[in-house]
């Protein structure tokens, strides 16, 4: 990558833009960095928590796989890829079916050179092959079925542990997201964290340990809301542990999860696969919205960008974290900045793996109560839902026409009911894949069958996936 060249006198006048080779006065850039933290904190390490996987590694990894990916694309598309939201649905459905941390981490790894493949032939075939593989009425639904297959997570395992705290950190989180502006909605969800957090301490403090579902023992039991004993065991430094799959069980409160390698399992492989279609529209709005707002035509570098995430995924899988994505997050932070300089994603990149370098930091987070994370996953697994549907709208899809109608509607209801097909004993495709199979495949046959005029009504336009608030001056 090259050097970046100063901008100006080093300093930001107003409306001035920095381009993403160059950078302000390093103490600035450096400041820049660090809200460039702050913006993907919350989701990078809420994520792996999710999936049963060790934040502390994942928000290291965060930081390598950002630099692999700025030298990939030599610098031109300012991104931060920080821990991905599509792959919690997975690791939930690959526990159910008896698996543990090492085949969560197999079965995401072959979404990552899915991905790499992917990129390679849309970099060499061009960016119009996205859409005519997967139109807007396609990928809508499948990331749709993803968030929304996620439902009974919430209302199983999460809400119970504590459900007063669960509702006052839904609200909080509407509240951040919708009620202030600028930076601070970005980051609602690491303040809603941040706020239950303390409000379960609180309430341990006033009112003593809780009687409620306890995913640890699978029943109820009285226990307090934070538990801060492997806090005070951790060293302040110290790489993140090695997995111990010896006294690894299903929601054990004493579970040893970090580095380990990757097993694989054909049946696990296929239930993580579909997110590929996910992983593909994600990162094509991104690059889309970085586009916009730098100017730059970088329809060139799609590939590029897409290859380099399943390329960054593989490395994070392959040492038991989590799989990585570009972050609307960050989007957003240049949106308000106007600074689109990858210097201060290189600062952003150095801290997180500094941060990777503590365990005491990692055990914190690990901690973080059940009912908190009941009031941000209740928000957060309908969010990636209904980003199907915005999909849906912006690319102005029209289910008036059965082509567009008919078989999504099938794949959906699939994903979302968690309907699954026996294809034998030990191999069987859960609601995920089976939906999405089902939406890319019958819809490509019912195009296949239909007549030429329903053909053309359904084309819709580009595909289109606008990062939220990615460029709005007002946001």
């Amino acid at each position: 990558m090259a050097l970046w060249k100063q901008h100006g006198n080093g300093s930001l006048e107003p409306g001035a833009v920095v381009a993403p080779d160059e950078r302000l006065g390093w103490g600035k850039t450096i400041g820049l960095g660090a809200q460039h933290v702050v913006a993907m904190f919350g989701a990078t390490f809420v994520f792996p928590l999710l999936m049963g996987l060790n934040p502390q590694l994942a928000v290291m990894m965060s930081g390598i796989a950002t630099l692999i990916f700025l030298g990939a694309v030599k610098g031109r598309i300012p991104s931060y890829l920080g821990s991905s939201a599509s792959f919690v649905g997975v690791a939930t459905a690959i526990y159910a079916a008896g698996g543990n941390p090492t085949h969560v981490s197999g079965a995401m790894f072959w979404v990552g050179v899915a991905l790499l493949i992917a990129g390679a032939i849309i970099h060499f075939a061009g960016a119009g092959l996205i859409h005519r593989a997967l139109p807007p009425v396609v990928t809508g639904a499948v990331v749709m079925l993803i968030g929304f297959n996620l439902a009974p997570v919430v209302a199983k395992t999460y809400w119970p542990q504590d459900q007063w705290v669960a509702l006052v950190t839904m609200i909080v989180v509407v509240v951040l997201s919708v009620g202030v502006r600028g930076f601070l909605s970005r980051i609602a969800i690491f303040l809603s964290l941040i706020f239950g957090y303390v409000l379960s301490w609180v309430l341990d403090l006033l009112t003593g340990p809780i009687t409620s579902f306890s995913p640890a023992a699978n029943a109820v039991t009285t226990h307090p809301r934070v538990d801060w004993s492997g806090v005070a065991a951790a060293p302040w430094v110290g790489l993140p542990p090695v997995t111990d799959l010896g006294t690894w069980t299903l929601n054990g409160a004493n579970n040893v999860v970090g580095f380990h390698l990757p097993s694989f399992n054909v049946a696990f492989a296929l239930i993580a696969l579909p997110v590929v279609i996910a992983l593909i529209a994600e990162n094509t709005g991104h690059v889309k919205a970085v586009a916009e707002m730098t100017g730059a035509d970088l329809d060139r570098d799609m590939g590029k960008a897409i290859g380099a995430d399943g390329f960054t995924s593989m490395i994070a899988t392959a040492a038991g974290a989590g799989p990585t994505t570009t972050y609307a997050e960050n989007i957003g932070v240049m949106a308000a900045t106007r600074v689109y300089s990858t210097a201060a994603y290189v600062v952003a990149a150095v801290v997180a793996i500094l941060f990777g370098f503590s365990p005491k930091f990692g055990a914190i987070i690990s901690a973080t109560p059940g009912g908190v994370l009941g009031g941000i996953t209740v928000v957060l697994y309908g969010m990636i839902g209904l980003l199907g549907a915005k999909i849906w709208k912006e690319n102005q899809v029209d289910f008036g026409n059965p082509l567009n109608l008919v078989p999504v509607s099938a794949g959906i209801i699939i994903g979302v009911g968690d309907v699954a097909l026996h294809i034998t004993e030990g191999f069987v495709l859960g609601g995920i894949a089976f939906g999405t199979l089902v939406t890319v495949l019958v819809y490509h046959l019912a195009r296949w069958l239909a007549p030429a005029d329903m053909r053309a009504d359904a084309e819709g336009a580009v595909l289109i996936v606008d990062a939220p608030g990615a460029y709005r001056e007002d946001s």
